[in-house]
């Protein structure tokens, strides 16, 4: 499969045809690879539009079930924290074992617990429901991750991702909006069962039109694939003369290594801990922003609900224009012989973000100030396809699932508390007789105040991506390399 991905593969298939499609196949890398990227995407958009049901239908679910706002809460944080808890074996599964197999086991494991969610009699038992979903769905992130490594070339996952992680975003959100409208339309129990059908579809596209690939270290034939496949930075390395961190290089494959030693490792390389936390500080603003975003658009600008939520699907294409953007153009940076591509343009989208954030934020006049905040919403997409490619390009194959896995059950820790925070900050930054709580108009200063405030942990990520792992990740990309070939 591999020696379909490289640069130049799409081009071929974009002769098939004219158009978006042709287009989309050229940026896949052809048409088999536009068919994992689309079963991948999906996995991903199933594993977070399944969580997003019980917020989707919440007021009809209060109603039936009566249930207060505190219970709903927790039933949709009961699945978050049990899938971080879940996500590091998953990790180690997804090191040892076919990952094509334990995704179509988890997907339709998720499209139990939806089932059982739907046919919930009690509160108690959609409380267990979630918690099995929770349970399963840690696998989606680290599991795809390493799949993503073994099949697309490192030179072409910048591009990968933008397009993973846009139909993801796609696919949950038509999660929620068909979850919203059938609870409308019908019972809260319906939206649950609509949607239970889907995880054994993609399952079974998984299992049929997706082969195992083979892992880098399996066969010599596996590894001098690797080594072509990886050329453009074997070569820059070579080039620049970057020498590795002695210490750091493996002797030893580490498949079998525990997972306290696995953990123990890939945070002791700086690149990884960088990238770990500019990820999860630009999480956490997002996690805030999600949970205050409708509030803050009626609040600032006095609109309705309705205009409101309107307004998110110019905040989801922005996003989408973002992701699209930033994998490509670290990817042909990294072409054109800039080794650290991946650090600098995720660093360079944080501080976009910022720049644009911030004055949109200050300007209470909505037909100035939204489109300023839209603008700085592309730089927030662009954050994540460079660093998830960058991710994968500095640490050994064999430890990609586990890496991922520490990775977010560390960031979904640390954002779980978003929400808290921002609320807080909203009320405690409010103008002293302004009612922090008011649904519409009154400017929203409060939480207006905390949102900017909250933009210095994107200053942060941004410059601990700009100024201090440029200069890392060249040396952990020649480690990774050095261990590849020492362990092969």
């Amino acid at each position: 499969m591999a020696q379909e991905t490289g640069p130049g593969a799409g081009a071929p298939a974009a002769q098939d045809g004219s158009g978006w499609y042709a287009r989309l196949i050229a940026q896949a890398g052809g048409r088999h690879q536009l068919l994992v990227v689309a079963l991948l995407s999906a996995t991903l958009g199933l594993a977070a539009g399944y969580q997003t049901i019980v917020g989707a239908v919440a007021p009809e679910l209060k109603h039936d079930l009566r249930i207060d706002n505190a219970q709903v809460g927790l039933l949709i944080t009961a699945a978050s924290l049990l899938g971080a808890a879940t996500t590091l074996p998953f990790g180690v599964l997804a090191d040892r074992t076919s990952r094509i197999r334990l995704l179509a086991i988890c997907l339709v494991s998720w499209s139990a617990s939806v089932l059982l969610a739907g046919l919930a009699p009690s509160f108690t038992v959609l409380l267990i429901a979630q918690l099995a979903l929770g349970a399963g769905i840690g696998a989606a992130t680290p599991v795809v991750a390493s799949l993503i490594g073994d099949i697309f070339g490192s030179g072409d996952r910048g591009r990968i991702y933008g397009l993973i992680l846009t139909g993801e975003f796609v696919g949950a959100s038509i999660a929620l909006v068909v979850a919203g409208q059938v609870a409308a339309w019908f019972t809260w129990r319906a939206s649950f069962l609509v949607l239970v059908v889907l995880g054994p579809l993609v399952a079974w596209g998984l299992l049929r039109m997706v082969p195992e690939p083979a892992r880098r270290q399996d066969s010599v034939a596996a590894a001098v694939e690797g080594v072509q496949h990886d050329s453009a930075l074997t070569s820059l390395v070579a080039r620049s003369g970057t020498k590795p961190y002695g210490d750091q290089v493996l002797r030893e494959d580490p498949t079998r290594w525990p997972l306290w030693t696995a953990i123990k490792y890939v945070l002791t390389i700086r690149t990884n801990v960088l990238m770990i936390i500019a990820s999860a500080l630009v999480y956490y603003y997002v996690a805030g922003l999600q949970a205050f975003i409708v509030v803050f658009l009626r609040g600032r600008y006095d609109l309705g609900q309705g205009a409101a939520t309107f307004l998110l699907t110019f905040v989801g294409v922005v996003v989408v224009i973002g992701t699209l953007i930033a994998g490509p153009l670290s990817d042909r940076l990294v072409a054109r012989g800039k080794i650290w591509a991946r650090p600098v343009v995720g660093g360079l989208a944080c501080l976009f973000a910022v720049a644009f954030a911030a004055p949109g934020l200050l300007i209470p006049a909505f037909l100035v100030g939204f489109p300023i905040i839209l603008i700085g919403g592309i730089g927030m997409g662009a954050v994540n396809p460079p660093l998830d490619a960058g991710r994968l390009d500095i640490m050994h194959s064999r430890l990609w699932g586990r890496a991922e896995s520490v990775r977010t059950f560390l960031q979904t820790l640390g954002k779980s508390s978003a929400p808290l925070v921002f609320g807080w900050l909203s009320v405690a930054l409010s103008p002293i007789g302004a009612d922090p709580n008011r649904e519409q108009g009154g400017g929203a200063e409060g939480l207006t105040n905390a949102l900017i405030l909250g933009l210095v942990l994107l200053v942060i990520a941004g410059l601990l991506l700009l100024v201090v792992a440029r200069q890392t990740y060249p040396r952990d990309v020649a480690t990774a390399i050095a261990s590849e070939a020492a362990t092969r």
